[in-house]
């Protein structure tokens, strides 16, 4: 469980991370460089859950090794499905990163929504949707491992 009382914001009671694959985990189907190490020592704290529609069929194998639950979404309807996904863990306890049009649901549900730009771009209605907007994974993730800097930005 990762605790986090923000100002003005309120308390942030996380169990879980869901995170979109392609374009904020990977890219073309690969997992981007730090992105191992950095799951690894969040799965000590946070359930971690990798929801994807696996474009490149990749994800299996990219996430190999990793303490995490991978679920893999039909072609329709993947926002709804992902927003869904995200109720069923408990909502209020979940921390979602995501960069795509699909995402935008899960990041508005979540307790902390956190939208990544990265190479592939984001979507604007998941940046409006983010409670936090990162350049990158690693930043994404950064917020999570060191939560003071949730404090720093989300505070009034």
């Amino acid at each position: 469980m990762l605790s986090v009382d923000i100002p003005g914001y309120g308390a942030l009671r996380l169990a879980h991370l869901v995170l979109d694959f392609n374009g904020t985990l990977a890219v073309d189907g690969r997992l981007l460089p730090g992105a191992r190490e950095r799951l690894r020592r969040l799965a000590g704290e946070l359930r971690v859950h990798v929801i994807t529609a696996d474009t490149f069929g990749k994800a299996r194998a990219e996430l190999k090794g990793l303490r995490c639950e991978l679920v893999i979404l039909g072609t329709r309807a993947q926002d709804r499905a992902k927003a869904a996904y995200v109720r069923r863990l408990g909502a209020a306890g979940t921390a979602c990163i995501g960069n795509g049009r699909n995402d935008r649901l899960m990041l508005r549900v979540a307790a902390l929504g956190i939208a990544v730009i990265q190479g592939e771009g984001a979507a604007p209605e998941t940046v409006r949707a983010a409670d936090v907007v990162v350049n990158d994974l690693l930043d994404g993730l950064g917020l999570l491992l060191n939560p003071l800097r949730l404090v720093a930005t989300l505070r009034r």
